[in-house]
C-alpha cells in the first residue's frame, strides 16, 4: 500500500524529515519517533485537507510539504489542547 505515490520506507524517512522540520520551525522538543509520526500522520491530515480543496502534492515532495504543514497543525494542535 502507498500513499501520495510513496512507498512505506520512504513514507517513514521523509515523515521522520518533516516532523524534524516541524519540530524546528515550531520550536518543539520531540524525540525521533514522534518526529516520525507527526510527519506521516500530519501528511496524511494535510493531504486529505489539501483534497478538499482540489490539490494534491504529488511525490515525494509533495509528501514532504504536507508532511510539515500537517506536523505544524498538530504540534499547534497539541500546545492550545494542553494549554
Amino acid at each position: 500500500m502507498e500513499n501520495a505515490g510513496v512507498g512505506w520506507i520512504a513514507a517513514i524517512i521523509i515523515g521522520g524529515i518533516a516532523g524534524w522540520l516541524a519540530e524546528m520551525f515550531m520550536k518543539s522538543n520531540m524525540g525521533v519517533i514522534a518526529n516520525i509520526l507527526l510527519g506521516i500522520v500530519g501528511a496524511i491530515i494535510a493531504n486529505a485537507i489539501l483534497g478538499l480543496f482540489g490539490i494534491t502534492l504529488p511525490g515525494w515532495l509533495g509528501y514532504l510539504v504536507a508532511g510539515f504543514i500537517g506536523a505544524c497543525i498538530l504540534i499547534a494542535l497539541g500546545r492550545a489542547i494542553r494549554r
